[in-house]
């Protein structure tokens, strides 16, 4: 099934209230995602049309299976990507978070195992190298 780039925002801004408060409203999601809930309605309706979501007018959001499967993809991408920008590149913290937020909706799935993989190695062979270059930029920035 084919999921937009906007459609993996909002199964993973639902999953996160879920997993924050429990319940997922419309006005939660308006918020987090800075938008006007009649756009969240429109996207709830259109990821309930696709299976993602149960919804119903003034009623409870629900992510299906598969629409939690997705957002905890993304989601995970996003950790990652947040962790190897900050350790490996040494991007401060708030960056690091704008830039994951962004990427892990445009990044091949393969590229990020590739970034996992280089990670892991970087981290067991040269940990030294990554401290002092990690310690550098924090230096100049």
């Amino acid at each position: 099934m084919q999921v937009s780039k906007r459609e993996e925002e909002y199964l993973e801004t639902m999953y996160l209230l879920y997993k924050s408060k429990g319940i997922i409203r419309v006005k939660d999601i308006a918020k987090r995602m800075n938008v006007k809930p009649p756009s969240v309605i429109d996207a709830l309706k259109k990821l309930s049309s696709k299976g993602l979501v149960e919804y119903e007018k003034y009623d409870r959001i629900l992510l299906t299976e598969e629409g939690r499967k997705i957002a905890e993809r993304t989601y995970a991408k996003h950790r990652f990507l947040t962790e190897f920008f900050v350790e490996i590149l040494g991007i401060p913290p708030e960056i690091a978070e704008e830039d994951a937020c962004q990427f892990e909706h445009y990044v091949h799935e393969e590229t990020v195992r590739r970034m996992k993989e280089f990670a892991k190695f970087i981290r067991e062979q040269c940990p030294y190298a990554i401290k002092q270059f990690v310690k550098e930029k924090l230096e100049e920035g």
